[in-house]
């Protein structure tokens, strides 16, 4: 059961690490409202994990292709949201960041990054259904220390990316946390193209 517990942490690393719209939302709260509001992030992004994990682990990820129309849907909903989060970067000004921190709060970081979370076709896919197609392919009996391998991975992943983030405060001026920003846009923005393309690639059947 240990080994059964260290491969799902190690496959959920594997599949959480890597730079996407995910990290780079999560990492943005940590240098823009820093702890402890950035822990509502973590716990956004790690709650929706859990959940599609769990659904993965249901064997859900089958309805993923069953459903007409659902992942066409997800990418361009995917898409609108990205753009509008990075655009909505790219226009930060140093103004704007002296009362930032007062103005969000609780519920607003946690919508903001549950909609990153789940409007991402491709974390979806991840968690559901390759981790999903992974515990499902684990002995009866191994099944549950493997998925909680996968959801610690997630919550541990998360909660060092918001308390790094929130390190580099200290470094950060007004104007280094709006050109921050404009890069976190950038990359925001690049993702949401990348959603576009695929789903306008769904029409044309490659």
């Amino acid at each position: 059961m240990t080994a059964a517990f260290f491969t799902g942490l190690a496959l959920g690393l594997a599949l959480i690490v890597p730079i996407g719209a995910q990290n780079v939302f999560v990492f943005g709260q940590g240098v823009t409202l820093g702890m402890p509001r950035a822990l509502w992030a973590v716990v956004g992004a790690a709650v929706c994990d859990t959940i599609l994990i769990v659904l993965g682990a249901a064997g859900t990820s089958a309805l993923l292709d069953s459903v007409p129309g659902l992942r066409p849907a997800m990418l361009i909903a995917g898409a609108l949201f990205l753009t509008y989060l990075g655009v909505k970067s790219l226009r930060a000004k140093p103004t704007e960041l002296d009362d930032e921190t007062g103005v969000w709060s609780r519920g607003q970081v946690l919508r903001r990054t549950m909609a990153v979370s789940l409007l991402n076709p491709h974390a979806i896919l991840d968690t559901v259904g390759v981790l999903g197609a992974a515990i499902t392919a684990q002995a009866v009996g191994t099944r549950l220390p493997f998925a909680a391998g996968a959801v610690v991975a997630s919550w541990t992943w998360f909660l060092v990316l918001a308390t790094a983030a929130h390190a580099l405060r200290r470094f950060m001026t007004k104007e280094r946390r709006v050109w921050f920003d404009r890069i976190s846009g950038l990359i925001l923005l690049v993702f949401a193209g990348w959603l576009a393309i695929e789903f306008a690639l769904t029409f044309t059947g490659h």
